[in-house]
């Protein structure tokens, strides 16, 4: 398990990403990486646009963990579209007794340019082989055990996600998981210092007994053939 120092610009660590990440912060919340406006709103830097969001997005899985899909989507659908006729019949009725020619009352949302561009295709499809390519690459190396230890992890972790699953179901989860989004990253910037610190003492804590159990497991030591390989014909 590699520390703060050993990760990367990124925030996650090079040798062993997909561990190491859990348990760094750094990797999981920084708002600089994210696009202007997502950063505005999960770290609510606008308590009145953030709080729309947070309670129409949380009222629709609510709404959807009771309710299939499609009713949802429909409901929702019909109102916005029963919402915009009548601010639009309200509009032009107030036009027409005030004399005045305002225009389209949503004539600023119909001129946004909502096309995406051929280079931000490609960029967005560039990033997400990336990430992929790089979780495929990190399976591979914990299921066929290229690290004992990391793959030990990796189980425990596996097995803590079983009661997870034996306690909640999916649409649970996604709901806790638009919460935190909304939640965690706020608190960790409000309280980084501290937050980090216990962090650091549960990694060094962690790093401390894997040490032990490679020393224990010789076969923890082994280092991949190819390694082995290349150094043999240095």
């Amino acid at each position: 398990m590699c520390t703060i120092g050993e990760a990367g610009q990124n925030g996650v660590c090079k040798q062993r990403p997909l561990i190491c990440s859990i348990l760094d912060p750094n990797a999981w919340f920084k708002p600089e990486r994210l696009h202007p406006l997502v950063e505005s709103l999960i770290y609510w830097r606008d308590v009145k646009k953030s709080g729309i969001v947070f309670g129409a997005g949380l009222i629709t899985l609510v709404a959807i963990s009771c309710f299939s899909v499609i009713s949802v989507f429909a409901y929702l659908s019909l109102l916005t579209l029963v919402g915009t006729v009548a601010f639009r019949i309200y509009k032009s009725v107030t036009q027409a007794v005030q004399k005045t020619n305002d225009g389209h009352p949503f004539k600023e949302y119909l001129e946004l340019d909502l096309t995406l561009s051929q280079e931000k295709v490609q960029h967005i499809a560039g990033v997400a082989v990336a990430h992929i390519n790089g979780f495929t690459a990190e399976l591979r190396r914990l299921f066929l055990v290229e690290d004992i230890i990391d793959s030990i992890k990796f189980g425990v972790i596996l097995w803590v996600f079983t009661y997870i699953g034996a306690w909640f179901n999916g649409m649970t989860l996604v709901i806790l998981a638009f919460v935190s989004l909304f939640t965690l990253p706020k608190v960790y910037e409000n309280n980084k210092q501290s937050i980090d610190t216990y962090l650091d003492l549960v990694r060094n804590k962690l790093t401390e007994i894997t040490d032990k159990i490679r020393v224990a497991l010789p076969i923890g030591n082994k280092k991949p053939v190819a390694a082995a390989e290349s150094e043999k014909d240095k």
